[in-house]
């Protein structure tokens, strides 16, 4: 619960793009499908801060922002904007606009500050080309910025365990070169899709299937259920399928 842990967790986005991914697919659990193909500037900046412990200070009023003017007024709102670029340091929220219109109501773009390089501040941002990335932006784009109050912040609240699904098939989907088909895989890509993920529910036991896996497999262990990575449903992937809380 600390500015480092806010960019210390968006550090491990970086190189995350395209859409859905894991972080628009968090976020749209809670928010609507619609959300995990949607521009996710905002969404990133919401599920670094849940996923580090910020989440009541980096999102004032302890709700979700993908709308990145609400996240705005929202930190105007509670006494902690700051107009333009002056002062501007490590954690901060950073909000800009491209076309020169340096208002609140023209914002279209955020990220975190990691830190400042002379008349610069550097950031970290999703969706910046569909892409999770560090940037460096001046005076003549930023808005303005929030200041969480990092010291006040207490964490998401962490959802319980979900009732478990079918007992695992006792047997291992794996890649392999003669691809794998059969019911089970069926099975777990359905229960994958229905969690919100982009799969395709075939049978297939294919590249796709086995980059999903590991995707989630990676994503589960960042939300505290600790997982291999290393694309293989075996008896603790098949179970955190079911049981793991869509976070």
């Amino acid at each position: 619960m600390s500015l480092d842990s806010m960019i210390q967790t968006a550090e491990q986005s970086l190189g995350l793009s395209g859409r859905p991914n894991a972080l628009t697919n968090d976020y749209a659990s809670r928010e609507g499908q619609e959300y995990a193909a949607a521009p996710w500037c905002d969404e990133a900046v919401t599920e670094w801060a849940r996923q580090s412990g910020n989440f009541a200070a980096v999102c004032p009023s302890s709700q979700d922002y993908a709308y990145t003017v609400a996240h705005a007024q929202a930190f105007a709102d509670a006494g902690q904007w700051h107009s333009g670029i002056d002062g501007i340091q490590a954690g901060d929220i950073a909000f800009f606009n491209w076309e020169g219109n340096l208002t609140v109501a023209g914002i279209e773009h955020v990220g975190v500050v990691t830190g400042t390089s002379g008349a610069y501040a550097l950031t970290i941002e999703g969706n910046t080309g569909d892409v999770c990335a560090r940037r460096v932006r001046g005076a003549n784009v930023i808005v303005g910025y929030g200041r969480p109050p990092y010291a006040s912040a207490v964490p998401a609240l962490a959802p319980a365990p979900l009732p478990g699904g079918p007992e695992w098939p006792g047997e291992y989907l794996r890649l392999q070169s003669s691809m794998e088909h059969d019911d089970n895989v069926r099975t777990w890509q359905q229960h994958m899709h229905d969690r919100g993920w982009s799969i395709a529910v075939d049978g297939w036991y294919g590249q796709q299937s086995d980059s999903i896996c590991r995707q989630f497999q990676q994503d589960s262990t960042a939300h505290g259920w600790p997982l291999a990575v290393d694309g293989v449903v075996g008896p603790a992937t098949w179970d955190a399928t079911w049981r793991r809380p869509v976070s």
